[in-house]
């Protein structure tokens, strides 16, 4: 007997009434339900809901201003990049040390190559994502194919890249980059059509996704229902899409009013509707999880696991990269102490975004919100003068706040 979760209401009640005080009950049940069997995937959306919240109170309203949100953006857009690569290596059953000093040393490969060497700046930035890929698919090989362990080398891939990160840069700061590649860090939309009070190019980008995630949303739920899974009723899935579509018009009203999307806010939405694409739909997403969750079986179902993991951390290379580009350009200059502590910031955003310590378990969209959760503390505390110390003592506390859920949700479903 099917078990799912239908849009109807009591046969008693008439067409297009809720049922009374009864159906409303049922209705509050079902919803809920939902979000106690969807824990993991709620939870941190609804933790970062509050603390945004929170910190709009306790600033006086300056977290949501338009300034401050664009800085949000800029500030955690590394931190961001590397979550998502971070999130598929979890996924796999890995771990990588390594990324924080690769970030460091491919922006100062960016520095020799367009600073001393005068080399253009779009064929610095293909050289830093081959050499990004270089050291992923080194790291891989090396897990994968001759089975040392993920954490055994990629700690040895930390001190190697921060080592010749100082190297390169003979101990100095080396800049400043040219206009070009600075803009990746810090330039926004450049601005189009009539003059308005909003940023126009920003709206339209704005509209333009409210109306995929909605269509995306409303694919899902007619897939799921052909599939007999269990879906939230109708009343409670119009709420889903209204406050989808509260939340999106809200940033991209204030990203509007300032001066418009970074380019890197651009460059993430791609890499979220890519990922998040490969990893729902694709062979290759599904392998990852199938590794993680379960290697042996995975094995027997004909998954070359060997060659997702050299892929993985391949990936993980090419992120590393971009976020080593990303963070030079914005600081206009590569420093040896760049990337300091990125990396355990990336896996900190995976696991509070739901990743699982077994591996098997997470989202594209579940990194974001971690890393988003990360960053609205950091700036909120920021905001409110909180010693860096302090800073550190909280992020460590929802650090292990996040892993204990995991470990009682995880309890929880088994009993």
């Amino acid at each position: 007997m099917s078990t799912d979760v239908t849009d109807k209401v009591p046969a008693s009640a008439p067409p297009g009434k809720s049922g009374g005080p009864a159906a409303d009950g049922n209705l509050l049940q079902l919803i809920l339900g939902g979000l106690r069997r969807n824990m993991r995937q709620y939870g941190m959306l609804i933790a970062l809901g509050l603390i945004v919240v929170l910190f709009q109170v306790w600033t006086g309203g300056d977290l949501l201003l338009p300034r401050n949100v664009s800085n949000l953006v800029l500030q955690n857009s590394y931190i961001l990049i590397l979550a998502i690569g971070m999130m598929l290596v979890i996924i796999a059953g890995h771990i990588d040390l390594s990324v924080g000093s690769l970030t460091a040393f491919v922006g100062a490969f960016a520095a020799v190559l367009t600073v001393q060497h005068g080399v253009a700046w779009p064929v610095a930035l293909v050289l830093c994502l081959l050499v990004g890929a270089l050291a992923g698919s080194v790291q891989g090989f090396l897990i994968a194919y001759l089975g040392i362990p993920s954490f055994i080398v990629t700690l040895a891939g930390m001190l190697l890249f921060r080592g010749l990160t100082e190297i390169f840069l003979q101990g100095q700061t080396l800049g400043p980059f040219p206009n070009g590649l600075q803009k990746l860090g810090n330039g926004f939309l450049p601005e189009v059509g009539p003059h308005t009070n909003y940023h126009n190019l920003t709206l339209l980008l704005g509209f333009v996704l409210l109306a995929f995630v909605i269509y995306q949303e409303i694919r899902d739920r007619k897939r799921e229902q052909e599939f007999s899974l269990a879906v939230l009723p109708r009343n409670a899935f119009l709420l889903k899409l209204v406050a989808i579509a509260a939340a999106v018009l809200a940033v991209t009203m204030l990203l509007a009013s300032y001066q418009g999307a970074p380019i890197i806010l651009i460059v993430l939405g791609v890499l979220v509707v890519g990922y998040g694409y490969v990893m729902r739909n694709a062979v290759f997403g599904r392998h990852i999880y199938a590794i993680g969750g379960n290697l042996p079986a995975a094995k027997l179902s004909g998954v070359k696991d060997k060659k997702v993991t050299f892929l993985v951390f391949l990936n993980m290379g090419v992120l590393a990269a971009l976020a080593g580009l990303v963070v030079a350009a914005r600081l206009n200059a590569a420093s040896p102490k760049a990337g300091l502590n990125f990396e355990l910031e990336a896996i900190a955003s995976s696991f509070i975004g739901g990743a699982s310590m077994s591996g098997g378990v997470g989202t594209v969209l579940g990194a974001i919100i971690g890393g988003l959760v990360l960053g609205v503390l950091n700036n909120g505390m920021n905001l409110l003068s909180v010693g860096t110390d302090w800073q550190q003592v909280i992020k460590g506390l929802a650090l292990l706040a996040a892993v204990g859920f995991d470990v009682w949700n995880k309890r929880k479903s088994g009993s």
